[in-house]
């Protein structure tokens, strides 16, 4: 519990904080204040700061957590342009999405590629789980995609798809055994 003490005579404030002490020893006393008109306008200050903070940071998260409860198997596809058309790329066809050019790419098992829109963290948050695992901060694969795994140098697991990568996809140790346990646990 934390407790500010306010009373104008000084005396009577250490006899209060002393009391509290002894009766509530896991109180804790944030402070003595000798005069409340001083404290009312930081006081409301802390509480707008506090309700802005709660509603700036809940709101963005309630739709992504709409759009995993209406649909717990993740998105079927995305809306993509390429050469100024729209298409939809089924997600059954994207055999993994990466970073390239601090922008999030879809590769496709036919290997066309598709700029997304969307950050890396949230094109995961509309994934399936099953389907699709992250695998490090730039590659997001898919269960289909992958070809084999092998031991590799220092405790890590190198990974092959079906389609060439940009980039060698290596798994690091902390994350081997959630990874095995996402492609046994099928």
């Amino acid at each position: 519990m934390n407790i500010i003490i306010i009373e104008d005579e000084i005396k009577a404030a250490k006899s209060l904080a002393a009391m509290i002490t002894e009766i509530k020893p896991a109180a804790k006393i944030l402070a003595q204040i000798q005069s409340i008109e001083e404290n009312i306008v930081t006081a409301f200050k802390k509480v707008d700061e506090l309700k802005n903070f709660f509603q700036q940071s809940l709101t963005p998260n309630i739709g992504d957590l709409l759009a995993r409860l209406g649909n717990p198997e993740g998105k079927k596809s995305f809306l993509v342009s390429k050469h100024n058309k729209y298409i939809t790329v089924p997600t059954d066809s994207i055999a993994f999405f990466y970073i390239r050019n601090e922008t999030t790419t879809i590769m496709s098992f036919d290997q066309q590629e598709y700029a997304v829109a969307q950050s890396m963290d949230h094109v995961h948050s509309l994934l399936s789980p099953n389907q699709f695992y992250r695998l490090n901060r730039q590659y997001l694969i898919n269960f289909a995609a992958v070809k084999e795994i092998e031991r590799y140098f220092a405790r890590k697991l190198f990974v092959r798809l079906v389609i060439p990568t940009p980039d060698k996809l290596l798994v690091n140790k902390e994350k081997i055994n959630s990874f095995l346990s996402w492609l046994e646990n099928r």
